[in-house]
């Protein structure tokens, strides 16, 4: 094609910036953390690797989260107060043990009460197994509390007893909470026990 026919030239393309490289970046630091394995068998020959067991670790995981107890914030404020807080239904006077924001009967707005620190043993079962914050201390006993004029249970820990000794001469038993004395604004900043032969904190 004759010079003049041919269309206008393309711009030139820019010219590239040097890539800027750090050798002594190249390799990550070693550190003294993580899992140590010791004596791991390896095949002389990589064809058995397939036959290989799998290689089974242990190591901690952690992780931290912003968690809003919403409605719920009074009650663990109660508690940080040493003080047990329920709801009672503003419309038909329903008692809440465990806190309800509207009523569970009539569905009408509740309000807060203070909840006796007494109350007796309606239930209860001795834990064997339990999540990863609890199993290091199983066995432990949970306990549904009942309290007087109030319509629902309350779910606990009991403590003060041994869970090899669980009877059904539990049941009925007169029992006092207890609070922890630096609060962690968890359920367990609360837990019961026998009122025969402890005195009240």
């Amino acid at each position: 094609m004759p010079p003049a026919e041919r269309g206008p030239k393309p711009p030139a393309l820019p010219a590239r910036k040097p890539i800027r490289v750090y050798p002594e970046q190249f390799t990550l630091p070693e550190t003294d953390e993580g899992t140590v394995l010791f004596n791991v068998p390896f095949p002389e020959d990589v064809k058995d690797l397939k036959k290989m067991a799998p290689i089974i670790i242990k190591q901690p995981y952690r992780i931290d989260y912003i968690h809003s107890y919403g409605q719920d914030s009074p009650f663990f404020a109660g508690l940080a107060n040493r003080k047990l807080l329920g709801t009672v239904c503003t419309a038909c006077g329903y008692k809440f043990a465990t806190p309800k924001r509207h009523c569970m009967e009539c569905g009408a707005e509740c309000d807060w009460f203070e909840l006796p620190l007494e109350g007796r043993v309606h239930t209860f079962t001795v834990c064997h197994f339990g999540s990863e914050e609890f199993l290091k201390e199983t066995p432990f006993i949970l306990a549904l509390i009942e309290f007087e004029a109030v319509n629902t249970l309350f779910l606990t820990r009991l403590v003060g007893l041994d869970p090899a000794d669980a009877s059904l001469d539990w049941v009925g038993m007169k029992v006092r909470a207890r609070f922890r004395r630096l609060s962690k604004f968890k359920p367990t900043d609360v837990y019961f026990v026998p009122v025969e032969g402890v005195r009240a904190r």
